[in-house]
């Protein structure tokens, strides 16, 4: 196994045979070649959120909040260690060409492990959604994916935005983020420690933001006092791209970018993405920091540097060739995660369709060719892509099922042609609904109307979400197909809770990535089951919410939420029957049987939740443990589901961690509400435990 200390004498050794300015030099998200002394230029702003990203040809596997849908601890890892293979495999073979540019490293800065508290958020889609607990324990799994178990990492990653982010993104260059200490600790650092303690994660990014007046990239608190003095995080801290600039431009703590520069150092940020830090030897020269503060910093990066095995000659990586990248079994990988990603909302019976009965298939909307819908973003670019009109008309073609096919709509302007009238496709789009046997309406979003605010470095400049709705120009083509359809099933492309109405059934199919459509094929007829829920909880309404910029969390998520959602946290429905029996709790695991009484194999998501009973704890049952287990019909199996270490632990308001008296847990498949259970189907169980307190 890694041998940091090892790592950390190479790395003294090395940095002391550097100058004060190639130790600051050092310092940067573009370090240069120090040639001297061999060092080779390296560039540490790499991306692999969901696949090797902006970096050519790379699987592309669902937008994160896709995986999270998946509720997968062992899928998460399997596609993480995917994706660090791909990674070395182009790094191996970029580096012998002397191509050491951006995005070709191996230091990722992914998994975002953000909370997404509130559904207005353009970057939440990038997260596990917003529950701390999944989001620690998808977190973990991903990192440990990425980073391996040899002698070397196979790739460095990184927990990012520590800490308290999730917009506004129009404002995250000025924004403080005020939260009290028990929000602090129970739900925006919980999935940090996680990834720190037990993912032993290589990396922390700072955001942009401040926290309670701090700039997070500079911020004592976070990056000395909880993540290293507490927490006992040994890697190296990177800030977000150009956030120290915001220290003087924006947050105005600072005057000048030697103070900046400083700040940030002086707190334990080692990395500058940006170029503030080529201000170090100025800040040296006015006593802001010293040369102290640099080696400590440099010796942290080639640490990782020697971890990842950059000048050694039995990295066992270095072997993995070119070809490991864009494989068959990469992509039957893809295909497999967007078919356990995508949930069924809702279903009148209309699902799964017979191929043997539908003789015309419509397939209608902006999202249905749409190769946007597919990737989400912090997306690599696939051979492969499959929309979900080429998914459903090779599934036609192969059953004899004739297809029509129409846009219906822009995805968000009022004609898809300038000199045509508004609603220009609208006619077609009802004609072909009215031949078809069965209409299936492709909208939604994609990265180019939620992501991430516009910046330097950045490919997007859409941002937050004014509402839940999809544009108007979907929906006036959703009316008018569910006046013309004789059987209308809705498809959402998006990543994050929209509110949408019409259809027979709902499918909500996120970014499912490369394989997506055929995918949306297989499910859609039955070939597949759906076995996707939801990772955040669906809202009728921002109003039914507090201000976006306030970062309490009452009444937000459903851990705090008071109203009844338009779709609950865990939601997910299935073609088949499951019913759950005989819980028991043995050695920090729920036992319980769970029997298949439909006629079509499929998975149950097994959920655990607890209420503790004390006045810290949240206002309804959170989520402790979750398992996956796949049933042919009939079948009975047992699933052994851990629970959260945590389990019996609340928060308290001043941000302790203390043991409750007692606790109930609820064994299920679904949030212990009525609202939830009814959804489902399912009754929960109960088993009541006291503790010693």
């Amino acid at each position: 196994m890694r041998d940091r200390t090892e790592a950390k004498e190479k790395a003294k050794k090395l940095v002391s045979r550097m100058t004060l300015e190639e130790k600051a030099s050092q310092l940067r998200y573009n370090a240069p070649a120090i040639e001297r002394l061999g060092i080779p230029a390296y560039n540490w702003w790499n991306e692999a959120l969901h696949g090797v990203a902006r970096a050519g040809t790379a699987t592309v596997f669902p937008q994160a909040i896709g995986l999270a849908a998946m509720f997968d601890e062992e899928m998460q890892e399997k596609i993480a260690g995917v994706i660090s293979d791909e990674a070395r495999a182009k790094y191996n073979g970029q580096s012998k060409h002397g191509d050491r540019d951006i995005y070709k490293g191996l230091t990722v800065w992914s998994p975002n492990i953000n909370i997404f508290r509130d559904p207005r958020w353009g970057r939440g889609h990038e997260t596990y959604g917003e529950d701390p607990y999944l989001t620690g324990r998808l977190g973990v799994r991903f990192i440990r994916g990425l980073q391996g178990n040899g002698k070397y990492l196979k790739v460095a990653a990184c927990s990012k935005h520590f800490a308290v982010h999730s917009g506004p993104e129009a404002v995250r260059h000025e924004f403080d983020a005020k939260v009290n200490a028990k929000d602090l600790n129970e739900t925006y650092l919980s999935a940090f420690r996680l990834t720190v303690q037990e993912g032993e994660v290589e990396s922390v990014m700072g955001a942009y933001n401040r926290v309670n007046g701090e700039p997070a990239c500079g911020s004592r608190t976070l990056l000395k006092e909880i993540l290293r003095e507490k927490w006992g995080f040994q890697g190296h801290v990177v800030s977000d791209c150009w956030a120290i600039r915001d220290f003087h431009d924006n947050h105005k703590v600072t005057a000048t970018a030697p103070e900046s520069a400083a700040l940030a150092l002086k707190n334990g940020c080692d990395l500058n993405c940006g170029h503030t830090y080529l201000h170090i030897l100025e800040a040296l020269q006015e006593g802001l920091v010293s040369e102290e503060d640099i080696t400590t910093a440099c010796e942290r990066l080639f640490t990782t540097r020697f971890l990842l095995g950059l000048s050694a000659e039995d990295c066992e990586y270095d072997s993995i060739p070119v070809t490991e990248t864009d494989t068959d079994g990469h992509d039957a990988l893809a295909l497999e995660a967007a078919e356990k990603s995508m949930v069924l909302l809702e279903n009148d019976g209309v699902l799964p369709l017979d191929a043997g009965s539908v003789r015309t298939l419509a397939v209608i909307g902006p999202n249905a060719d749409s190769v946007a819908a597919l990737e989400g973003n912090y997306n690599g670019t696939s051979s492969r892509y499959v929309t979900f009109l080429a998914g459903l008309r090779r599934y036609c073609e192969k059953h004899g099922i004739r297809l029509l096919y129409s846009l219906g709509c822009h995805l968000f302007k009022d004609r898809t042609s300038n000199l045509a009238q508004a609603d220009d496709r609208l006619a077609e789009a009802a004609m072909y609904a009215e031949a078809a046997d069965v209409t299936i309406a492709c909208v939604g979003l994609d990265a180019g109307l939620e992501g991430e605010e516009g910046d330097t470095g950045n490919e997007f400049f859409s941002g937050d979400k004014k509402d839940l709705l999809i544009p108007e120009s979907q929906r006036r083509l959703l009316s008018a197909l569910e006046k013309s359809a004789k059987k209308l099933v809705t498809v959402i492309a998006a990543g994050s809770s929209l509110n949408v109405r019409g259809g027979n059934a709902k499918v909500f199919a996120w970014y499912p990535g490369q394989a997506g459509g055929t995918a949306l094929a297989e499910l859609l007829f039955g070939e597949k089951n759906f076995s996707g829920h939801l990772p955040l909880t669906f809202y009728r309404d921002v109003n039914d919410l507090p201000p976006f910029e306030d970062y309490s969390m009452e009444n937000r998520t459903y851990r705090y939420f008071s109203g009844t959602p338009l779709y609950p946290f865990g939601h997910g429905l299935s073609y088949t029957r499951f019913s759950v029996s005989g819980a028991s709790l043995e050695d920090s695991a729920v036992r319980t049987d769970v029997v298949n009484e439909g006629k079509m194999a499929g998975d149950a998501l097994v959920q655990v939740y607890v209420r503790c009973d004390s006045l810290f704890a949240p206002r309804n049952p959170r989520l402790c443990g979750f398992g996956r287990i796949s049933l042919m019909p009939g079948q009975r199996g047992t699933i052994s589901v851990p629970l959260d270490p945590l389990t019996d632990t609340v928060v308290t308001d001043t941000g302790d961690e203390i043991k409750c008296s007692g606790y109930t847990l609820y064994i299920g498949l679904s949030q212990p509400d009525q609202f939830s259970a009814g959804l489902c189907g399912v009754q929960p169980l109960e088993i009541r435990k006291q503790t010693e307190v």
